[in-house]
């Protein structure tokens, strides 16, 4: 099957911003802008659904990646702090003052490392598993929303073409 033509397909505002600097830059190779300032805008919007989805469930997005990375530990659901900071990209102090305010809400506990006399452990409270769970529920819900533009085929040469691009940018 053919493919359509640039005419025939619907024109997004990334398509006129490499109209305009194609006007005033025609020396330039704007290809990259096609690519990544789409990749910049759907993260942009991605951004505000997923704000809006943890609001709805009483969530700021940084508790969420909190109580996610514990979730995603397995039962009993915790994990050093040292280790919540790989998992959240955060410093030190930025996650001690994040569990302190999850502890305040009952969404997170506090407990002694039985395997390090003077380490700590963050564990999730049922309040907390709750929460993240009714939160990840309703972001892949509207997740999926987003995606039905595009077919089964599309959306995984879509995960694979953006896995290829994330590994040569992380490395």
């Amino acid at each position: 099957m053919p493919q359509p033509s640039a005419s025939d397909r619907p024109a997004d505002q990334v398509d006129r911003l490499v109209e305009a600097w194609g006007r005033e830059r025609p020396d330039l190779d704007l290809s990259p802008m096609e690519v990544l300032s789409r990749v910049t805008r759907v993260s942009h919007h991605l951004d505000q659904l997923r704000r809006g989805t943890f609001a709805a469930h009483d969530l700021e997005p940084w508790e969420f990646d909190v109580l996610a990375a514990l979730r995603r530990a397995g039962a009993p659901y915790e994990l050093s702090p040292g280790r919540l900071i790989r998992e959240t990209l955060v410093t030190s102090g930025t996650m001690t003052n994040r569990v302190d305010r999850l502890v305040g809400r009952g969404l997170v506990t506090r407990l002694p490392d039985p395997e390090d006399r003077r380490g700590v452990l963050v564990r999730l409270t049922d309040a907390g598993r709750e929460a993240v769970d009714g939160a990840l529920a309703g972001l892949l819900d509207r997740e999926q929303g987003l995606l039905s533009a595009l077919g089964v085929g599309d959306r995984r040469r879509l995960a694979s073409l953006l896995r290829q691009l994330s590994v040569a940018v992380e490395s």
